[in-house]
């Protein structure tokens, strides 16, 4: 039996006791059934209900994050007033304040660390781990433990723990829980090859597999005028922008796209990442020889003109792809029709753009690293009155996102996590190839854990053409309902290679030690800088050697010590 078969049967397994002890109730929430108490006086206590709509109005001051390039807003709305906060107002009575917002990124990140430091906290935001932890630190948290197990909603709860306890291990501290984690798709942290195959249609090309067959084709891209406009304009790879990372690390391990992950990959280099070597102690990626041989690589492309000349300068890693003068970046699924690719439609319907899981190692598998199932952490200010209510909204949101209007942004919910099955993305994938086969109708699809998946089966007729084996950008519809196109588009094209097996690799840890705390921010900054000058060219490989020895002089060889000790806990 498969993983995401046997969840779904413990799920509705789950649901069948919930449904049978409110059989005598028309109420469609869920409830949680081991919060109905007796007292000692044989009466029966109110239950805590995970939807329940508070009896006066609450008011819970948050701290967000604002996505400048957001235009899906209606007129009138705004990021405190719009389809989202007003649902939660009428389902739940809670009236969310902005007391600050900066924009995503490296601001957002900024705004937190201030309130932090100068202890001036709204009463809920999303925090990253390292943030979390000098929360925690600083006494500032407020502990969930209570609030958790009575108003986490039975679908929260059961999604955290396919997590097999990851993820409530990484928010307790001293047996209390500091924060809500969410949990993440496992696709999130599989980064892969996004290529223009109409380029590769019109040069006579396959998709690369491996790292000599990718440089062919790039060199290709570059020289043959695969756009067929009779200039030199094309460029082949796009780099990470001005502020991105060349790679992932165990702090920020998903989504790192535009990055070169799967180069870095194909040499069995994981940067930032802990490793077991082959004597059983603990590594860094970072400091082995496999990272040297593949940042060499990457020099050599760079310096042949395969890579875009403005990488880490480029304001915006997109542009390129958009305005259609790029044919390959590397990144996760939703990097397809939730990033570029949506534009790139509009300004040349036949940018055929297509995923593979490449560039293959030299065993010829595809061996990608993997993240952390949880990499944001709700957190409620210490003496908050009503810490239920974070709790509770995001209840709410993950069992009705369906009924929202999708064109407008997810991003605009107050103090959202994503919250997802790890297998959520397999699973619709194939569900919806059913749907799309006639084996299975959309009516079937109500399953809890997968909140989407009977809206996607409704909409997926929309937006995808026939053939329905054949996801070639000619054979959707974009224009049906762009928002439902971006989700289709991605599930379809962007989870399709996932469904052949690979090989996992994992941080032996994806927190932070005591010496990191006090020295990370320097060996990171020496270890990006580094890097970044070897591919660019500025600095010799060999400057790679001297960063080995700087790195564990400064820190790094204690570091290793304490990871070591970690991972024997």
């Amino acid at each position: 039996m498969s993983k995401s078969k046997k969840y779904i049967q413990i799920l509705l397994a789950g649901m069948l006791i919930v449904l049978t002890a409110c059989s005598n109730s028309s109420s469609s929430k869920e409830l949680p059934k081991s919060l109905t108490e007796e007292t000692q006086t044989g009466t029966v206590q109110k239950e805590a209900d995970p939807f329940g709509k508070s009896e006066k109005p609450i008011t819970i001051k948050i701290g967000k994050e604002i996505d400048a390039s957001d235009k899906s807003l209606p007129a009138g709305d705004s990021p405190e007033n719009n389809q989202y906060t007003r649902y939660v107002k009428e389902q739940l009575n809670i009236d969310t304040k902005i007391v600050w917002q900066a924009a995503a990124g490296k601001d957002f990140e900024q705004k937190i660390n201030l309130s932090i430091a100068s202890n001036d906290l709204p009463d809920a935001m999303v925090v990253k781990e390292t943030q979390f932890r000098q929360m925690v630190k600083s006494g500032q948290l407020e502990d969930l433990t209570e609030v958790y197990n009575k108003y986490a909603s039975p679908t929260i709860k059961g999604i955290i723990e396919t997590t097999n306890g990851l993820a409530l291990k990484s928010v307790t501290v001293d047996g209390k829980m500091y924060a809500l984690p969410n949990v993440t798709p496992e696709a999130d942290m599989v980064h892969y090859m996004w290529i223009r195959k109409d380029w590769l249609d019109n040069l006579g090309l396959q998709p690369p597999k491996t790292i000599d067959e990718l440089e062919k084709v790039a060199k290709a891209f570059v020289e043959q005028d695969p756009d067929g406009n009779g200039k030199a304009d094309t460029v082949a790879i796009t780099g990470p922008q001005l502020g991105g990372n060349i790679n992932a690390d165990f702090i920020n391990p998903n989504s790192n796209n535009y990055g070169f992950d799967p180069i870095f990959a194909a040499f069995h280099s994981y940067p930032g990442f802990w490793l077991k070597d082959s004597s059983g102690k603990t590594t860094y990626g970072s400091i082995q020889p496999e990272t040297k041989q593949a940042l060499s690589k990457l020099r050599d492309f760079y310096t042949k003109g395969l890579i875009d000349k403005e990488m880490s300068i480029r304001k915006n890693a997109q542009e390129l792809i958009k305005n259609g003068t790029s044919g390959i970046y590397f990144g996760v699924w939703w990097s397809g029709g939730y990033g570029p690719l949506a534009d790139a439609y509009q300004n040349n319907p036949k940018a055929n753009w297509q995923a593979y899981a490449v560039p293959l190692d030299m065993d010829g598998e595809f061996s990608p690293h993997m993240g952390n199932p949880s990499n944001q952490y709700l957190v409620v200010r210490k003496g908050y009155e009503h810490p239920e209510a974070a709790i509770k909204m995001q209840n709410l949101l993950y069992r009705d996102e369906s009924k929202f209007d999708v064109n407008v942004a997810i991003s605009n919910y107050p103090l959202r996590l994503v919250f997802a099955s790890m297998d959520v993305m397999d699973v619709t994938y194939k569900m919806l190839k059913e749907v799309l086969a006639g084996t299975k109708k959309p009516e079937d699809l109500n399953l809890p854990g997968y909140n989407l998946l009977k809206a996607d089966a409704e909409n997926i007729k929309k937006v995808k053409l026939e053939p329905y084996d054949n996801n070639d950008i000619q054979y959707w519809n974009p224009n049906a309902d762009i928002g439902v196109w971006k989700r289709m588009y991605s599930t379809f094209v962007g989870i399709s290679p996932l469904q052949e097996s690979f090989k996992r690799t994992y941080s032996v840890t994806y927190s932070q030690t005591k010496t990191m705390e006090r020295r990370w921010a320097a060996l990171d900054k020496l270890e990006k800088e580094t890097f970044l000058k070897i591919i660019m060219g500025t600095e010799p490989i060999d400057s790679f050697d001297q960063f080995v020895l700087d790195w564990k002089k400064q820190g790094g060889d204690q570091i290793l010590s304490e990871v070591d000790e970690v991972v024997k806990q």
